[in-house]
């Protein structure tokens, strides 16, 4: 189990901004798990936060040749290049504090952010770390512009960048991200533009921080002032801005991403499709953010609401009265005839729907799933019940106990059988079985 991390000491530095030339301090301090990444505008009144998620992503039409992020009035521009490097030396959780509205552009790599945050120490912390995992395969177009993620068991990149330039021409890169691959072949890559672009960036306010050092101006013959630090400098740093920009998932991602002349534009669009199919499969089954202590053997309902995504009126579990995690659970549902099911069910007659009796029983199961300490922060899906039997109805007044005994539990698979009581007799029963996913 991979664990999250933050960094050891706080640490500074200063720059200017490639695209403002605004003169920037920035500080990176520890911050707690679960955190994330999170920058404060400490220039301004109150000290506004603002977290790296692609909800608070501003419009690349509008701002564009950068990945900015903006929320009730405030900015932080130029954020790809740190957050390729938070990813590629897998820091979870920091507070960036910054004194103006863009990082500091510093070389046009992510190579000081690394020299800085390896000074200060990358320091392990005791709680997973959650990982954004595709399920299906994703891809967004524009023009010749082609970006696609598919499954993988880790993050993988691979980028064509093909141009009708003579010096842009076809560059291939294919590579795992990991801390050892990120730092030698893609965090020292500098930023480029194309010398017929510079005065129209100028006139629209862009570029006022760049320089011969920390851009890379491409004429028809090689750069202006400068020289490569590889053939194949242009397609490694556009896997930084891509690696960068991926992390606004708002956690790191396994899956193998497949780009032909992507931008930041197409990025954010993958980004923000990727983010739908992770809510939709977050729907389909019991999530947890809830932290299972050893010493817990009781829930009460703000904890259970913690773990189980239902709510009024599909939240059927009152109470957890015993709980011994990856072996068994007791939960208490309290029958009463204000639970909306009466209401359309029998209702001269009113019967609890047996449908609800095994869906109590699978939400207790998917708790007990969870408790694992391998399991936390994966989602349970109900996904099979078999050998299902009532045995007698349940009315208003009814307490149901729900008993639920681990059958089989693996690192992907639980398998329970269940047991609902009134008063100490079965009313139903069923063997019901779980996939274990992450969130």
């Amino acid at each position: 189990m991979e664990l999250q991390h933050t960094l050891k000491h706080e640490i500074s530095l200063e720059g200017v901004g490639l695209h403002t030339g605004n003169p920037v301090k920035i500080t990176f301090k520890p911050a707690p798990v679960d955190l994330g990444i999170n920058f404060v505008r400490v220039d301004l009144e109150g000290r506004p936060w603002l977290k790296a998620d692609v909800l608070n992503v501003l419009d690349a039409n509008r701002i564009p040749r950068r990945t900015s992020l903006g929320k009730d009035g405030f900015e932080i521009h130029t954020v790809e290049h740190l957050l390729a490097v938070l990813v590629g030396l897998g820091i979870d959780n920091l507070i960036v504090e910054i004194n103006n509205n863009e990082v500091p552009g510093l070389d046009g790599s992510g190579l000081e952010f690394i020299e800085v945050i390896k000074k200060a120490g990358i320091e392990e912390q005791n709680s997973p770390r959650k990982y954004f995992l595709v399920k299906e395969p994703v891809w967004v177009a524009e023009k010749d512009s082609l970006l696609a993620v598919f499954p993988h068991p880790s993050f993988k990149i691979s980028y064509t960048l093909d141009y009708d330039h003579p010096i842009l021409r076809s560059q291939y890169i294919s590579l795992e991200i990991n801390p050892e691959t990120f730092e030698k072949e893609i965090s020292s890559f500098r930023t480029f533009v194309l010398q017929d672009e510079v005065e129209e960036l100028k006139k629209i306010g862009l570029g006022k921080g760049a320089s011969y050092d920390n851009t890379l101006v491409v004429t028809d013959d090689g750069v202006i002032k400068n020289q490569l630090r590889s053939p194949d400098e242009f397609v490694r740093h556009k896997v930084l801005d891509l690696v960068g920009d991926m992390y606004l998932l708002g956690m790191q991602m396994k899956g193998n991403v497949v780009a032909i002349k992507s931008g930041h534009t197409l990025n954010i669009k993958l980004i923000k499709k990727l983010t739908e199919q992770k809510a939709r499969y977050e729907l389909g089954g019991v999530g947890s953010n809830y932290t299972f202590k050893q010493e817990a053997k009781e829930l009460g309902i703000s904890q259970i609401m913690q773990i189980l995504p239902h709510r009024y009126p599909f939240l059927l579990v009152d109470r957890i009265i015993s709980l011994e995690g990856g072996k068994r659970a007791v939960g208490i549902k309290n029958v009463t005839i204000n639970d909306g099911f009466f209401e359309g069910h029998f209702p001269k007659r009113p019967v609890m729907p047996g449908v609800l009796i095994i869906e109590a029983m699978a939400q207790v199961g998917g708790v007990l799933m969870l408790s694992q300490e391998e399991h936390q922060g994966k989602i349970a899906y109900f996904i099979a019940a078999n050998n299902i039997k009532f045995r007698k109805t349940v009315i208003p007044g009814d307490q149901l106990v729900l008993e639920v005994e681990v059958v089989k539990l693996r690192s992907k698979t639980g398998q329970v059988h269940t047991q609902a009581l009134v008063a100490g007799k079965v009313v139903a029963e069923a063997d019901l079985m779980f996939t274990l996913g992450e969130s």
